[in-house]
């Protein structure tokens, strides 16, 4: 993080301004009082939330794609490097297209991707900032208009002249759910990583031809109610598959921005095996 935005949120943690004068601030280092609203989340008086990752390197913007019903809006990161490389979507969790997940798409661009993000809230003019308000937008979306949203970005991914052509997706919750349905529903898939998702029915469980490795939390029952007929329905479909349980890890464990649920060891393991089977499946050397 840039040294004089640090000493701003020192400032702001020990009281020395209050949230008026630390926006003010913030929206004159950042340049922007959209840039400065876009960290809000990932701070509050106890410290940083999450880590800002550099952007050096990558080149950011958002794009619109063609999806099943319509533009879709979508965060793209890339490396700003003159070759063709792989692509991986990144599905947000049940908030919209947050800033945690718009740093996971850099981080995800960082070890070598193009990666996109797209908002599944687009329909209704793309995510706002106020969480709780993106969260019972969530809840209004068309479930199977939003599956046809997010295999579209696996054929934008595929024919894109940045892209060789091979796609992996991951996602997170909602998103891991929804990159399980990315799996069943497109053939042109190369790999899927589910993040503690809900997993699909085990009669569509053969559609998949994608590589999956699926992460979930050791504290997370409801959702790993659906583990055993998953992997049953998985072997029996002869379907490459791994799947990691992280002991002591509660649901929405990646978050960190979310101090109450981010599980720094599993977090850390998870993304290696996560990075390690993209590079493996979808050809990084």
């Amino acid at each position: 993080m840039d040294q004089k935005i640090t000493e701003t949120v020192e400032e702001y943690k020990s009281g020395k301004i209050d949230r008026r004068e630390f926006l003010g601030k913030l929206t004159m280092l950042t340049g922007s009082t959209a840039a400065a609203v876009a960290l809000l989340p990932l701070i509050d008086k106890k410290g940083v939330r999450a880590s800002i990752h550099s952007q050096e390197d990558i080149h950011t913007e958002f794009i619109k794609y063609p999806g099943g019903t319509g533009e879709v809006i979508a965060y793209l990161a890339k490396p700003e490097v003159d070759k063709k490389l792989p692509g991986v979507i990144v599905i947000h969790e049940n908030r919209g297209l947050v800033p945690h997940i718009r740093d996971v798409t850099r981080r995800m661009a960082q070890e070598g991707f193009v990666s996109i993000a797209p908002d599944a809230l687009s329909p209704m003019g793309g995510t706002p900032e106020n969480e709780d308000e993106g969260r019972t937008k969530m809840q209004e979306l068309n479930y199977e208009s939003t599956v046809k949203d997010f295999v579209a970005a696996v054929q934008y991914l595929k024919t894109n002249p940045l892209t060789t052509g091979k796609v992996g997706c991951t996602g997170f919750c909602w998103g891991g759910a929804m990159t399980n349905q990315v799996a069943v529903n497109s053939p042109d898939l190369t790999a899927a990583v589910p993040y503690y998702g809900r997993q699909p029915e085990p009669e569509d469980v053969p559609k998949i031809k994608a590589s999956v490795m699926a992460h979930y939390a050791g504290e997370d029952e409801r959702i790993n109610s659906g583990i055993p007929a998953f992997e049953e329905a998985l072997k029996k479909a002869g379907i490459d598959y791994q799947i990691f349980i992280y002991e002591g890890a509660a649901h929405a464990f990646n978050n960190d921005s979310n101090p109450q649920r981010y599980h720094k060891e599993a977090a850390e393991l998870a993304w290696k095996r996560t990075i390690a089977f993209f590079k493996e499946k979808l050809g990084v050397g």
